[in-house]
């Protein structure tokens, strides 16, 4: 692997029953670059992420973050990684301070660095009034913005975002979008899925669409446009033709 490669796709490839859900995906993202993947819903977008966060066994080829497998080494890809899937659910048990405190003593955090960690984003998310509420009631954007939390507060190098900003409010969308900037900045790996081709188009260094379980094309978007004034929405309706057959796995 690429010393500047921080998660490496190689012909993964993911069935449920016969239907081939994901079909020998090959891609890497590297430290200190948003990318960005998308494609219409059925895609495949949600098994590669569960494929990548290990919660899915790839059918065959491999996934690695920092050279380590996904699945195999689940363990030590978490340590690196967080994930923010599109509908966060919680317990019905802990209220939204007491998941930060768990989350961050299962990465083996002290209380402080809990604190130091978890503060300023509870803040910049607007959490702070609603903290010693149960999450299981909050709003999907509410929700969103705690599972934002959970997923940094141990500072991964890759950050893996469902659906980021589907929920929130323009406020607290913008906020996840300077973080993700922050992030790139700082030369961690973002990974992003969006059917908001606007916010692919500004955010994302590289990006991948994908069609049916396949990579229809990847690159920069001045290399898909290929000297062409074609905008993302013009590429993305090129590459992925006609919507998939309802009812297939995202």
């Amino acid at each position: 692997m690429n010393p500047d490669t921080l998660l490496q796709l190689s012909s993964l490839e993911r069935r449920f029953g016969s239907f081939l859900a994901v079909d020998k995906i090959d891609f890497e993202v590297k430290r200190g670059e948003i990318f960005a993947l998308l494609g219409p819903n059925g895609a495949g977008k949600t098994t590669t992420m569960r494929m990548i966060t290990g919660t899915l066994q790839a059918d065959a080829g491999k996934a690695e973050i920092g050279g380590h497998d996904c699945f195999a080494e689940r363990h030590l890809c978490m340590r690196e990684t967080g994930y923010v899937p599109d509908e966060p659910s919680f317990p019905p048990f802990l209220r939204a301070g007491e998941l930060i405190r768990f989350q961050g003593e299962m990465h083996g955090l002290d209380s402080a660095t809990i604190a130091a960690n978890a503060g300023p984003l509870v803040k910049r998310l607007g959490l702070e009034e609603v903290s010693h509420e149960f999450a299981v009631n909050f709003s999907k954007g509410m929700k969103k913005k705690l599972a934002v939390v959970l997923a940094l507060i141990h500072s991964p190098r890759l950050l893996i975002l469902d659906e980021p900003t589907n929920g929130l409010d323009p406020y607290a969308t913008r906020e996840l979008h300077e973080i993700m900037k922050e992030l790139r900045t700082a030369g961690c790996a973002v990974l992003f899925s969006t059917h908001l081709l606007d916010q692919a188009e500004r955010l994302s260094d590289r990006l991948a669409i994908i069609s049916q379980g396949r990579i229809a094309v990847i690159g920069t978007l001045a290399e898909l446009r290929n000297g062409s004034d074609s905008g993302l929405e013009e590429l993305f309706f090129r590459y992925t033709g006609s919507a998939p057959t309802a009812g297939v796995v995202e």
